[in-house]
C-alpha cells in the first residue's frame, strides 16, 4: 500500500533562532528514489497557507493505535513529517504545546510494540535549543541526535550510522538538520579559524577534543 513512498527521503536543513519558529524559514530539500536522484530548492508555502494558530492543529493523537506513535501506526511522508513538525513549533512558540499529554500507558505503548518515528533530527546540544521542545513531540515522534554545532566532522559513525539506523530498520523518510542563531560553536570556530589564520595556519602544539572540533567547523565559518 505504500508503493513510491516507500523508496522516497526529504533532507531539510533547518537555521533558527534560539527556540523560535521555524514555519517561515527557507528550506533545502533533497529528494532522492531508488530509481533516479534528483535535487531541488523550494520555497516553502507562503505563511498564510500555513497554519498559524494552535488551535488549526490540535495534536492527532487519535491516528495513533496506542495514543503515541509506535511500530504498530503506518509510516507517513516526508512531507507530511515535515508538515507535522512545523505544526508543533507553531504550537509551541504560541504557547499551546500538548507535550504534558503523555502518561504511564503511552510509556508502556513504546516498549512493548517498539518505535517508529517521523524523522531523524540532527540538532545542535545546546541547552537552548531542545529538539522535542522545539516541535512539541512526544516520546516516539523524533529520532534526536546532538553534538556542539549540529556537525559530523568528528563524528561520522555515531551520527551517520545512527541516521543510517533510523532511515533503515525504522523507516523514517525525512531527515533534519536543526541549526540555531547564536551557536556557541560557530562562535568557538569562528574564533579558533581567525586565531590560526593569525599564526599562518599553525595548529597548536596540544589540542583538546573540543579544539579539534571547532577547527573541523572552519568551513562553515570562512
Amino acid at each position: 500500500a505504500r508503493g513510491e513512498e516507500e523508496s522516497r527521503r526529504l533532507c531539510v536543513c533547518v537555521c533558527v533562532g534560539c527556540c523560535a519558529n521555524i514555519v517561515s524559514a527557507m528550506f533545502s530539500l533533497c529528494k532522492t528514489s531508488t530509481a533516479e536522484t534528483a535535487q531541488e530548492v523550494v520555497t516553502p508555502a507562503p505563511t498564510g497557507t500555513m497554519p498559524t494558530i494552535a488551535a488549526d492543529m490540535p495534536r492527532q493523537t487519535s491516528d495513533y493505535t496506542h495514543g503515541v506513535r509506535t511500530a504498530q501506526d503506518e509510516r507517513i511522508s516526508p512531507e507530511r513529517a515535515l508538515a507535522k513538525l512545523q505544526e508543533g513549533n507553531v504550537r509551541f512558540v504560541s504557547g499551546a504545546g500538548t507535550r504534558a499529554n503523555f502518561d504511564a500507558e503511552h510509556r508502556q505503548a513504546l516498549a512493548a510494540h517498539g518505535q517508529n518515528p517521523i524523522a531523524a533530527v540532527i540538532g545542535c546540544a545546546d541547552s537552548r535549543a531542545p529538539i522535542e521542545i522545539l516541535f512539541d513531540a512526544l516520546p516516539g515522534d523524533i529520532f534526536t541526535l546532538r553534538n556542539a554545532g549540529n556537525t559530523l566532522t568528528h563524528a561520522e559513525g555515531s551520527m551517520v550510522g545512527s541516521v543510517e539506523y533510523c532511515v533503515g530498520p525504522l523507516g523514517a523518510k525525512l531527515i533534519v538538520v536543526l541549526g540555531h542563531t547564536k551557536c556557541g560553536a560557530v562562535m568557538g570556530a569562528t574564533q579558533t579559524m581567525l586565531a590560526s589564520k593569525k599564526a599562518g595556519g599553525a595548529a597548536a602544539e596540544k589540542q583538546t577534543t573540543l579544539d579539534k572540533l571547532l577547527a573541523g567547523l572552519a568551513p562553515v565559518v570562512q
